[in-house]
């Protein structure tokens, strides 16, 4: 299980994050740009995925991790139980959402590219 706890002590470990409140959730920014919400009372996270990243992470199993239902949902948003989620495909996704938000010259500081 993820707790808001866990998800504070990786979300601000990445290069700039910051917390802010978001109407009645938590969210992390990089930015000023939301890459994750948390929903306490559901105890679930809300992350930004590129439409590629969103396929491949629900792909693993849609009850777990699966698009907001909506037109959110078509641009990226996506929920994840975290009474369910394995940490580390909640850390993976997490990292995966920062690096799609941030600049690129930040998200290459967690997934470098390679340069030969």
């Amino acid at each position: 299980m993820i707790t808001l706890d866990m998800l504070r002590e990786i979300a601000l470990s990445f290069p700039e994050a910051t917390e802010e409140a978001h109407f009645d959730k938590t969210s992390f920014r990089v930015k000023k740009k939301i890459f994750a919400t948390y929903d306490e009372k559901d105890n679930r996270l809300c992350i930004k995925l590129s439409e590629i990243d969103q396929d491949a992470f629900t792909s693993t199993n849609r009850k777990i991790i699966f698009p907001v239902d909506n037109k959110w949902g078509k641009q990226g948003w996506t929920l994840i139980d975290a009474n369910e989620v394995h940490q580390d495909l909640f850390i993976d996704a997490l990292t995966t959402a920062y690096c799609e938000v941030a600049p690129k010259k930040l998200g290459e500081l967690l997934r470098p590219t390679d340069v030969d």
